[in-house]
């Protein structure tokens, strides 16, 4: 079998390779740049990682090529990422670059090649329910990324392939480490997708103008400037710049008031106003390629707000693109544009883009009244 995988010159992708070529395919490295810029430090660091990638290549005997998707990322990931901020949500960038390029422009690229298969080092697995593929969390719930793959489709899913989804990270470096791959002990990545580690609120002041406003108690009391809106999340309590008083507990970011461009703080991390127990989303995507469940019927899941999250268990209904969500505890700092993705023991259903959060106004639990609202 012939098999591309995307090498991003990390540990993960590398060991899928390896173990990819020791499996007897024919396998082909490739490596995606997709950003061109240079990182705070003045080093593309695109270009180091392609090193590293004709290293592990070398060393393991298949052939490898570059492909530029700069275009493709700027028009379908990045444009959208910055709009979201422009509208006072924290979007989720590597959840649309998955979609939109690595399991769609990039796929697109590996048929051309004459693949059978695309394999990344994503932490998944892939699974079958009949005629169906499914998405299954992988076997280190720790470095589970079915988080980010969620949006990808029946066709990306039929043709992917996580060669290192059924092993710890662990046994990952340990592989690598006995067959001398160059990228053995390199670090893990954990900045923005393909744009990388770098002072994030200079970055977004380089693309997005700041509009500066006042930071207020929930009472509307003025008690210092913010720098921007879109630097800031709910839960956030350090580059606040407040200081001490008050009761001398930490400041938080409770809510993000768009129409007066104002920042609502509050002292205490156990604030009711940073806890949510009901959430609505749009923009449903379910892996199935169908809702899991018929318009307006309460569905027991549970759901992960963010990546490395544990899971939570809750009640969700849908309504054409939208579900309504009822948590079980309350979750904290339920952020609009992050991602809540929903499953069902191992396997991922889907998930929704959040837009908004109750804040503290807590409706009864559970499942019966998970409609109420819906129309917010």
């Amino acid at each position: 079998m012939r098999i591309v995988v995307g090498m991003s010159g990390g540990v993960d992708s590398s060991v899928a390779a390896l173990l990819l070529k020791r499996q007897g395919h024919e396998v082909i490295g490739v490596f995606m740049n997709n950003w061109e810029e240079e990182d705070d430090s003045g080093v593309c660091t695109s270009q180091s990682d392609w090193a590293d990638v004709r290293r592990v290549c070398d060393k393991i005997d298949i052939p490898y090529y570059s492909v530029n998707f700069a275009r493709q990322y700027r028009e379908r990931v990045f444009d959208h990422f910055l709009e979201e901020y422009r509208r006072g949500r924290t979007p989720n960038p590597d959840v649309l670059c998955n979609r939109e390029i690595k399991f769609s422009a990039f796929l697109d690229f590996a048929e051309q090649l004459g693949a059978d298969r695309l394999a990344t080092g994503h932490f998944a697995r892939i699974g079958r329910l009949g005629e169906e593929y499914t998405l299954l969390r992988a076997e280190d719930e720790n470095k589970d990324q079915t988080y980010f793959l969620y949006m990808i489709s029946q066709r990306a899913l039929s043709k992917a392939m996580f060669p290192v989804g059924g092993l710890l990270k662990s046994q990952v470096r340990q592989i690598a480490r006995e067959a001398g791959l160059a990228t053995s002990e390199k670090k893990d990545s954990t900045g923005v997708c393909f744009i990388g580690e770098r002072n994030f609120k200079k970055f977004l002041s380089g693309y997005l103008p700041a509009r500066p406003g006042d930071i207020v108690l929930p009472d509307g009391t003025v008690i210092g400037r913010h720098d921007g809106l879109m630097y800031y999340t709910l839960g956030q309590r350090r580059g606040l710049g407040i200081g001490g008083g008050g009761d001398g507990r930490r400041w938080f970011v409770v809510e993000k008031d768009l129409e007066k461009n104002r920042l609502v703080v509050e002292q205490g991390e156990d604030s009711p106003r940073l806890y949510s127990r009901e959430a609505v989303g749009s923009q449903a995507h379910w892996l199935a390629g169908h809702p899991p469940v018929e318009e307006g019927k309460p569905l027991e899941v549970l759901v992960r707000l963010r990546h490395r999250q544990p899971l939570q268990r809750a009640w969700i209904a849908l309504a054409g693109d939208r579900a309504h969500m009822e948590f079980e505890a309350p979750q904290r700092a339920v952020t609009p544009g992050q991602a809540a993705v929903f499953y069902q023991g191992e396997r991922c259903l889907g998930g929704v883009s959040v837009d908004w959060a109750d804040g503290g106004k807590n409706p009864p639990c559970c499942g019966k009244n998970v409609l109420q609202n819906f129309s917010k």
